[in-house]
């Protein structure tokens, strides 16, 4: 009796890789919607971190937490998406209050080019914005991404959510009110 030839193990890593990927597709296309508003980026985002993640799943020392690791990656590739950005002004309320400053969140990022002192900090700051980001609920959270972010203004955003200016501008307020309180002490600490 002839006994079976031994798995390939080239096979079996890409079967892993693509029960990786079938499971985690769903969570994470949904993790990377709710914070990246555009259809087309989101989609460019999956695919991007899955094309990493092939990539990196093919070198010798393998990938322990493939989930975490997927979910960090994603997570990068957002902020990469929101740096992009950073060159729109952080606000111009198109309707005026009478002050201003309680709608605008004035994050000071250092420059790209400022030597490995300023990325670091430029980093922190980033993540520091992502994480007080996703404590926001997130209606505020929605307003001050689509407006930050996206640079749509109030009066649209209350033509497609049935939402009064003045409400979407009382949750902008709270939300820029709570990302300056959590990123004080990161700016703080780094002493920006």
């Amino acid at each position: 009796m002839e006994t079976p030839p031994p798995p390939d193990p080239m096979l079996e890593r890409d079967n892993d890789l693509t029960a990786t990927i079938l499971r985690e597709r769903t969570r994470l296309g949904h993790f990377i919607r709710r914070r990246v508003r555009d259809p087309s980026d989101a989609e460019d985002i999956l695919q991007d971190v899955f094309h990493e993640f092939v990539q990196a799943y093919r070198l010798p020392a393998p990938i322990e937490q493939a989930s975490a690791w997927l979910f960090r990656v994603a997570r990068n590739r957002i902020i990469d998406v929101f740096r992009k950005r950073r060159e729109l002004p952080l606000v111009e309320a198109t309707a005026e209050p009478d002050d201003e400053s309680e709608y605008r969140l004035d994050l000071a990022l250092p420059s790209q080019d400022a030597g490995p002192e300023a990325a670091y900090a430029r980093s922190v700051l980033l993540d520091a914005l992502q994480a007080a980001l996703d404590e926001l609920p997130a209606n505020q959270r929605d307003v001050f991404v689509a407006h930050e972010l996206e640079g749509r203004s109030f009066k649209e955003l209350a033509g497609e959510s049935g939402v009064s200016v003045n409400t979407l501008l009382a949750r902008k307020r709270y939300a820029v009110l709570h990302l300056r309180a959590s990123l004080q002490a990161v700016y703080d600490e780094l002493e920006i």
